[in-house]
């Protein structure tokens, strides 16, 4: 064999070598799992006489988003609402920003929007999610605590709720958006309202506020589901928190005085039963 014989099967060699690394990372691309779009697990829209506060017509609308991918957040997530009146002329047409959608978890959203002529037909899409890599497991983004709700029934006909949110998280959260969810007896959504606290921090809990008129008939209301998250279409700000760290569970001392003796040292009745 010739050296120029020599160099051409060794350049042949090398080439398929580059051919058969190449089918090689095609195959891993193929194996690796698509990420699955936003589900829509429920949404509700209504509408309601502006009455002596609004000319009009409030359009108002509840939905919840569902993330089935375990390690990405969603985000920049758009809804348009479009309201179109008995002839199919389009009254109203709204894009909405949702915050990001945590890995393996939902958004609850509401919204609202004032319209000159009473709507026939309220539509909601949703522009599809930019995908981001989250940089801890989906255990890692805990719930924000909610505590001491009361509800009350108002008689200009809209729904009042109070309570109180927490944080799990070490470092304090600028701005969190806190969503009420009214459900009737089967769990059914009717509707529901938000609204923002600030700088919740370790410790200390933070008073809310909602006054929502979304629902016509209050009497149908049998539970209110109340989610507090983090606020912006980024899962940036939920990031940091987690990896700033979660606070202890059990942060508080022991009120009682110690025992004088410890009683795992006690002996068992009888005395010393051992050989």
């Amino acid at each position: 064999m010739t050296h120029r014989t020599r160099t051409v099967s060794a350049l042949a060699m090398i080439l398929l070598s580059a051919l058969a690394g190449t089918g090689c990372s095609g195959e891993e691309r193929k194996d690796t799992p698509e990420l699955r779009p936003l589900a829509v697990k429920e949404q509700v829209s209504s509408i309601r006489k502006g009455g002596d506060e609004y000319d009009g017509y409030v359009v108002n609308w509840a939905g919840v988003l569902a993330n089935p991918n375990p390690w990405h957040f969603g985000e920049h997530v758009v809804a348009t609402v479009v309201a179109k009146d008995a002839d199919g002329d389009e009254i109203v047409r709204m894009e909405q920003p949702l915050d990001a959608v945590p890995p393996a978890g939902s958004l609850p959203f509401t919204g609202q929007v004032l319209a000159t002529e009473r709507p026939a037909k309220v539509t909601i899409e949703y522009r599809p999610a930019q995908w981001r890599p989250a940089g801890r497991i989906a255990s890692a983004f805990k719930p924000f605590p909610v505590s001491g709700v009361r509800t009350e029934k108002q008689p200009d006909g809209t729904y009042l709720v109070i309570g109180y949110v927490g944080t799990p998280y070490r470092l304090p959260a600028g701005t969190l958006a806190v969503t009420a969810l009214l459900r009737d007896k089967d769990g059914k959504l009717l509707g529901g309202g938000s609204t923002f606290v600030d700088d919740v921090q370790e410790g200390r809990k933070r008073r809310f506020l909602l006054d929502i008129e979304s629902v016509a008939d209050t009497g149908r209301i049998a539970a209110t589901e109340l989610i507090a998250r983090t606020w912006g279409s980024s899962g940036g700000p939920y990031e940091e928190l987690a990896l700033g760290g979660a606070i202890p569970v059990h942060t508080v001392k022991p009120t009682m005085p110690p025992f004088e003796t410890d009683r795992g040292g006690q002996e068992p009745p009888g005395g010393d039963a051992r050989p």
